[in-house]
């Protein structure tokens, strides 16, 4: 459990990662989310600033996600127990897409003639280790060490349905300061993630989903303290439009299954509002 809070944020289940949209659109959006594994809690208020830019030709983003987040919880590893009390700021996270193909730069008014095929798209994100780390204790809501995250996938159109296809590598920096003066490392998590989307007249959309882990070794000083992670999540999303600036959306999921018992189920609601572009 001392690493749940850098868990949830790897396991997030993102539909929509690789899709079109016009030129200079800003997108702005608080939401805040609960994650709960066993006794263990995680809340989570956030706001995700993210912009539409051209890629060479193509559409890209670029996005500034920073969490605020509350850890609370009572457990035991084996006879010791172990209370989570942690609250403050949680590592910011940076992502930069880029479609590949099929998701042509397009101004607001040529995009109302725009109709996908294939996308192709690749992106990277990293966290930045600014979150609340206190190095006495196991359970922190920041993780005093950054996480880079390699990904690529495609999206397939289909009448209404989008099929969405993705897989990506998680990689951890070292955390030197790991109760006390220890040195936590790991191993990267490979994962992929599939969703199938329905997209109503109105552009309300809803979608199943679902995401596969495996790796993650976890070691201190050297010494491996856990064995190779393998987990499946499954979820769903709903997002409904309430005009042309504003749109809600609904997030869940839930482990299925894990080898190291760190299965959670997560809750998320959003607001989001956009606009530039000539919108």
């Amino acid at each position: 459990m001392g690493f749940f809070y850098q868990q949830v944020s790897a396991q997030e289940i993102e539909a929509r990662a690789y899709s079109n949209a016009p030129i200079g659109i800003n997108f702005v959006t608080g939401g805040i989310a609960r994650a709960k594994s066993g006794s263990y809690t995680l809340t989570t208020e956030a706001v995700n600033l993210t912009r539409i830019i051209d890629v060479f030709g193509q559409s890209g983003r670029i996005s500034l996600l920073v969490p605020y987040a509350q850890l609370s919880g009572t457990g035991s590893i084996g006879a010791q127990n172990m209370n989570a009390s942690a609250e403050g700021l949680s590592d910011p996270v940076v992502k930069i897409s880029a479609n590949l193909y099929g998701a042509p730069a397009l101004s607001i008014e040529e995009f109302k003639n725009y109709q996908q095929d294939l996308i192709i798209g690749t992106s990277l994100a990293a966290s930045i280790p600014w979150g609340k780390y206190n190095s006495e204790q196991m359970l922190n809501v920041g993780a005093n060490r950054s996480l880079i995250q390699p990904a690529i996938g495609a999206s397939q159109a289909v009448g209404p349905w989008r099929l969405e296809l993705a897989g990506m590598a998680t990689i951890y920096t070292s955390n030197t300061s790991f109760l006390g003066g220890n040195t936590l490392s790991q191993n990267p998590i490979y994962s992929s993630e599939a969703h199938v989307i329905y997209y109503f007249q109105n552009t309300a959309y809803i979608s199943a989903d679902a995401t596969y882990f495996m790796g993650g070794q976890k070691y201190v000083n050297g010494t491996e303290i856990s064995g190779s992670q393998e987990n499946w999540r499954f979820g769903g999303t709903f997002s409904y439009p309430i005009n042309k600036h504003n749109s809600i959306r609904l997030t869940g999921s839930k482990g299925v299954y894990s080898n190291t018992n760190t299965d959670y189920t997560a809750l998320g609601i959003s607001w989001q509002y956009r606009w530039g572009g000539g919108l």
